[in-house]
């Protein structure tokens, strides 16, 4: 039978602006476009899913806006369960600021808005909500008592735990890093948290290796760009590559990878498996504009797979 997926964090409205460079500090410059997108990392990794699988639901908090409103509709069209979601009276809908140039490189300010009241008390409050579902995905745009403790009631219930280490803070607690079964950073996180280079795949290798061996990961899957997603276990690493195309967006490429990766852990599939339908996920969403606009169909990944 098919898992259950939970996704606990983030839902902004992004504001993406398109310029040809990114600007200088004390610089002025013109934008080309402006758009609205819903976004957030956990939204992005709870739509992904949706839009790849189903039995996804998703767990997090929203003001009473207008764009909280758009941002759970959102979801709701891809087949996610937005149920659980908690409306913060009087709190803004988080909000992220994404500047796009055209390599389709990206920078993002993120002010956390509702984001910010899902503390450890409106997880406890979903505790069973935890306990119906099979893989629990989280990030860190939501308190990390918050992350805390849904780490710790996910595996009290037997729960596989995800941890998408973004944005990445200067250190994680050993407690939690032990509980976590798939750490997905990306080299830059992978870097910042293990204070190794990843400049190179070896590098990455190393890196995670040292996470796996002196704070107890379960598994590091840290996503590498254009070389697709390495892999690296107490039993050994390797990289799977993904297909080379032209980058038009970056944003939520992440997000996307781990939406294909969890579908494919629910479905029964192998690890390998589950990986390259990330991969292939991925793929397809570079070469589209904004967050959850550029996810694609199930149909479309499994034509390109």
């Amino acid at each position: 039978m098919e898992q259950r997926i939970l996704v606990i964090g983030s839902l902004n409205m992004d504001m993406v602006v398109n310029v040809e460079q990114m600007p200088l500090r004390g610089e002025t410059i013109m934008g080309k476009s402006l758009a609205y997108v819903p976004g957030g990392k956990g939204a992005n990794q709870a739509c992904a899913a949706g839009k790849l699988g189903k039995n996804v639901a998703m767990l997090g908090c929203i003001g009473d806006d207008a764009n909280g409103s758009i941002l759970r509709d959102s979801l709701s069209a891809a087949g996610v369960d937005v149920s659980p979601l908690v409306v913060c009276p009087g709190v803004p809908t988080g909000l992220a600021v994404i500047t796009v140039d055209s390599t389709g490189g990206n920078s993002i300010i993120v002010i956390a808005g509702a984001n910010g009241q899902c503390g450890p008390e409106v997880i406890r409050a979903h505790e069973q909500l935890i306990a119906d579902h099979d893989i629990i995905v989280l990030q860190l745009e939501i308190p990390m008592e918050a992350v805390m403790e849904a780490v710790r009631l996910a595996k009290a219930h037997g729960k596989t735990v995800v941890l998408n280490p973004a944005p990445a803070p200067d250190s994680l607690p050993d407690e939690l890093l032990r509980s976590v079964d798939y750490f997905t950073p990306n080299e830059t996180e992978l870097a910042k948290l293990s204070g190794m280079s990843t400049d190179t795949v070896e590098q990455a290798e190393e890196a995670a290796g040292m996470l796996i061996r002196e704070k107890g990961v379960g598994a590091v899957l840290a996503t590498m760009g254009s070389a697709g997603a390495l892999l690296v276990t107490k039993e050994g690493a390797q990289l799977i590559p993904t297909k080379k195309v032209q980058a038009v967006d970056t944003t939520a490429a992440g997000d996307t990878f781990h939406g294909g990766f969890v579908t494919g852990l629910a479905e029964g599939r192998s690890l390998m498996d589950a990986i390259r339908m990330g991969n292939t996920a991925a793929t397809i969403s570079v070469t589209r504009k904004g967050a959850q606009t550029s996810i694609p169909t199930r149909e479309e990944v499994d034509a390109l797979l």
